[in-house]
């Protein structure tokens, strides 16, 4: 089995779980290359001694590559889906952050979990991309994100006007502080702190909603995958913020935004012990009393 590592910078009170890791990886005679910025921060704040076979580039991400794991945390996720794009590599995530929707292995399974999967003990989940179309140069080729599409102010003197398409046809003109279009994975992100709904991950639906609306009567809405959405964006300001995923970049009113799915998925692995209800019964504390 051959693995790429990514990864980005970790609180030196992680090092014994990744120095575990990367133990196991060779105990289990598991050949792996690291992200060459991760790599140096793992010797230099970490002082960690591991191989030093790494990547630099996406292109060096190729399909003979069994899997990628993300040692990190949901963003880290994200980054790594970024540089696997198309290639539908299956992503182990293993959670050194704090929250882990998307990173759900913990830190103290490491090795359970390393056994599972190479036992075959595991099961991927392939979950829907948005795919973002410009006008103009816009992202290059990591036009897509895992969990949503966000157009915002970036003054905060006035709010922004988002006049939104679905399939062509005028669905709403949006007055509020932004917009975001969010996949079913990014369903428990950005939009549900919006006040989004929580959508089933495999459910093939998009979700728009608005990010503090000047209209109390305007509400998320969930919408097939299937369709093409296009936004205009104007206001008082000439400069306004979009966003895929973790990555942003400035554009202005001419600037003619279209999104739908992708063409490809990201693959996600999990161990066959867990499953999404699980998950947010205790990521968000279903269920539990907590007036004690």
């Amino acid at each position: 089995m051959h693995v790429a590592v990514y990864g980005r910078n970790l609180k030196p009170g992680t090092t014994p779980y990744v120095a575990q890791f990367f133990e196991l990886l060779k105990a289990k005679g598991i050949s792996y290359t690291v992200n060459r910025p991760f790599y140096k921060h793992l010797l230099s704040d970490h002082s960690l001694t591991i191989d030093d076979s790494t990547f630099t580039k996406k292109k060096e991400i190729t399909t003979a590559i069994d899997f990628v794991f993300s040692l990190g945390g949901d963003g880290t996720i994200l980054d790594t889906v970024s540089w696997i794009g198309d290639k539908e590599i299956p992503v182990v995530g293993i959670n050194f952050g704090r929250l882990g929707f998307l990173a759900s292995i913990s830190i103290n399974d490491i090795e359970d979990s390393l056994n599972a999967i190479i036992n075959g003990k595991h099961v991927i989940d392939r979950r829907n991309l948005i795919q973002l179309e410009s006008n103009k140069k816009l992202f290059g080729n990591t036009s897509f994100a895992l969990n949503e599409f966000t157009v915002q102010r970036v003054e905060t003197s006035s709010m922004i006007t988002v006049h939104t398409y679905l399939n062509g046809q005028h669905l709403n003109s949006y007055w509020a502080d932004g917009l975001i279009v969010s996949t079913a994975t990014g369903s428990t992100g950005y939009s549900l702190s919006c006040g989004g709904p929580v959508i089933y991950p495999n459910s093939k639906n998009f979700v728009i909603t608005p990010v503090a609306p000047h209209n109390l009567n305007v509400r998320p809405m969930v919408v097939p995958d299937d369709v093409e959405l296009r936004l205009q964006v104007e206001g008082r300001s000439k400069r306004f913020l979009a966003s895929l995923d973790s990555r942003n970049k400035t554009i202005d009113a001419s600037f003619e935004l279209k999104l739908k799915k992708a063409s490809f998925q990201a693959h996600l692995v999990r161990l066959s012990s867990s499953n999404f209800v699980n998950a947010i019964r205790e990521k968000l504390l279903w269920g539990e009393d907590l007036r004690n």
